[in-house]
């Protein structure tokens, strides 16, 4: 039997400072609204690696000590897989500058929900701020099935 199945990484992290979040609001690419900022793992990048460069690359900020707090992940139409690794740190130096992805700012925690979110922001949540979940996974019949800690 196979175990070996094409698998696509990325990842995103939820930098916080206090109650504020920094949040990025994408335009275009299929989706317009609020994400935390995040991108693809490299060929033989580290996932750690990856997560602070694409944080330094979309955000500006230099982020140390990321924590893995969960994955979501689905099977794309192609038969592969696709993993997004979630963190969170509240250790970072530098100024935030938004980049092509889109513009990146500090929002209020609370507020997150009550804006424009996409891409399953409230199941992130969940994970990343509240630590209720560890995984999203979306079944054959496109539900989310959370799974608990």
């Amino acid at each position: 039997m196979e175990r070996t199945e094409r698998v696509i990484l990325t990842n995103l992290c939820m930098i916080y400072n206090g109650s504020k979040v920094l949040v990025e609001e994408k335009v275009g690419k299929g989706a317009d609204g609020i994400i935390f900022p995040g991108g693809h793992v490299e060929e033989h990048e580290p996932i750690v690696d990856s997560v602070i460069r694409e944080m330094k690359e979309e955000t500006g900020l230099d982020i140390e000590k990321p924590c893995l707090c969960g994955v979501k992940e689905w099977i794309n139409e192609d038969g592969s897989r696709y993993v997004v690794f979630l963190f969170k740190t509240d250790r970072f130096s530098g100024d935030i500058i938004s980049s092509d992805e889109g513009r990146v700012f500090w929002m209020e925690k609370e507020y997150i929900l009550k804006s424009n979110w996409i891409w399953h922001m409230d199941g992130l949540m969940r994970i990343m701020a509240d630590g209720e979940y560890t995984e999203l996974f979306l079944d054959a019949a496109n539900d989310w099935k959370p799974i608990l800690k």
